[in-house]
């Protein structure tokens, strides 16, 4: 079992501390808050030290240099950089700071270093990464957006191969046994779809199978013609992510304009951004974004610091026939209502960052290689050892959670759509789907036998 360290207990460090203790690993959360700890220590199988981690005695008494991982994620910058670089200092093996002010952005690479910090995790940057590919990316796929030996993965509008719609997947595993419609993003929420679940029409579907099988599909279904258009964006909100996301998007060149109610902040964003056009103003006053040409605009994001804000503004814009409307939520209480909205996107920072904190803390173990979809789904590819509790036994008696789809195994030169029947063996390649909305389900799964 691993010992990891976790520093701050705030919405971070308690999803990653969560996702963490289904897993197999000793979590031990430090915190200054006594109160947050013990709420914690009810819910989950964790040790808590009540204790400022600032004072190097606190790792010295816990033993830092046994541990493999420390997560630095108190709410100061500052103080997460000088946690981390103290635990370093002291013998712990891998630390984590995060660090979210943009005065930072430049510089991240001489913290890394002069620090001795291992990794920094940025939520804004994290979020802001996942929209640029949406936008800029989602025309520019060549032979899947995920590939593996043989396997590969594409995505495409329901619309564009109209048979699949009305029929369920059990039906579709019948009419193409060798592909698996993997995943759906309907109404900008992703879903993993069972067996009688039906194609609705303004789906978006994501196929994996053998990579010959789904190139020939991707070459069917996508236009050589298609081509990124994105000449006009607009922006609501100009914190964190807001600044990150124009300062990318201008330097792709699009005409970007942001609208920002604290005149201060305007004042920061006009010196700090280049080509960009700051607008102070409220983004609920739709008689400004009109003025400011909101129908031309190709993509519209909400990005400001109230989810019920940004919602009612994207379901503003889609009414007024915005192609891409993006919205940025961070409490999952609005799923159910998302999924009604018909939004085109939506994105928790908090689900983004936590898993790229795993990833890095599974490492090349046990993931492979791992890629977001839409920001609310992640597919990856694990190599099944021994240890696994997976190992020889049928999926139909794994107990696979909703949150979690077993999607293709690629057993030397062969590729495998698995059914209920299907059992996986030592050495296979699985290729995993799941939710960042159930992140901890799927080291539920990965989790070892118990001899």
């Amino acid at each position: 079992m691993m010992d990891v360290a976790i520093v701050g207990c705030g919405k971070l460090g308690s999803k990653v501390a969560e996702a963490l203790a289904d897993g197999d690993y000793a979590v031990t959360l430090i915190d200054k808050n006594d109160a947050a700890l013990e709420h914690l220590a009810q819910q989950l199988d964790v040790m808590t030290v009540n204790e400022d981690a600032r004072r190097i005695s606190v790792f010295e008494e816990l033993g830092i240099e046994n541990f493999e991982f420390l997560l630095a994620s108190t709410g100061s910058d500052e103080t997460n950089i000088v946690i981390a670089s103290f635990a370093k200092k002291l013998g712990c093996k891998h630390v984590i700071a995060r660090v979210c002010d943009p005065e930072h952005m430049n510089q991240f690479d001489f913290i890394r270093e002069a620090m001795d910090i291992d990794s920094i995790v940025n939520p804004d940057m994290a979020i802001t990464v996942e929209i640029y590919k949406y936008l800029v990316e989602k025309y520019a796929l060549s032979n899947g957006i995920f590939t593996s030996g043989r396997i590969a993965l594409t995505e495409f509008p329901a619309e564009k191969y109209p048979s699949l719609i009305g029929l369920t997947m059990s039906d579709i595993r019948e009419a193409m046994p060798d592909i698996l419609i993997a995943a759906i993003s309907r109404a900008g929420k992703v879903i993993l779809p069972h067996k009688n679940d039906e194609i609705k029409e303004n789906d978006i579907l994501y196929a994996i199978g053998d990579k010959k099988m789904i190139s020939q599909l991707h070459k069917k279904i996508h236009e050589e013609d298609e081509t990124i258009r994105l000449n006009n964006v607009m922006i609501i909100g100009g914190g964190k992510t807001g600044f990150y996301l124009a300062q990318k998007l201008e330097e792709y060149g699009s005409s970007v304009k942001i609208v920002e109610r604290d005149l201060d902040r305007c004042r920061y964003l006009a010196t700090n951004l280049n080509n960009v056009m700051v607008l102070h103003g409220e983004g609920t006053d739709i008689d400004l974004l009109e003025e400011e040409n909101m129908d031309s605009m190709d993509a519209f994001i909400t990005a400001t610091g109230y989810d019920e804000e940004n919602l009612l503004l994207a379901l503003t814009a889609k009414k007024h026939g915005i192609n891409d409307v993006i919205s940025k939520v961070s409490h999952e209480n609005y799923q159910d209502l998302i999924s009604q909205m018909g939004v085109d996107m939506v994105l928790n920072p908090l689900d983004i960052t936590t898993s790229n904190i795993l990833r890095y803390i599974q490492g090349s173990n046990k993931i492979i290689s791992s890629v977001l979809i839409q920001g609310q789904a992640e597919i990856m590819e694990i190599i099944v050892n021994s240890k696994m509790q997976i190992v020889g036994v049928p999926i139909r008696s794994l107990d696979v959670p909703d949150d979690v789809l077993i999607a293709a195994i690629h057993r030397g030169n062969k590729v495998i759509i698995p059914d209920d029947d299907t059992v996986i063996r030592l050495n296979d390649r699985v290729i995993l789907l799941n939710l960042l909305s159930g992140i901890g389900d799927i080291e539920k799964l990965m989790k070892p036998k118990r001899n």
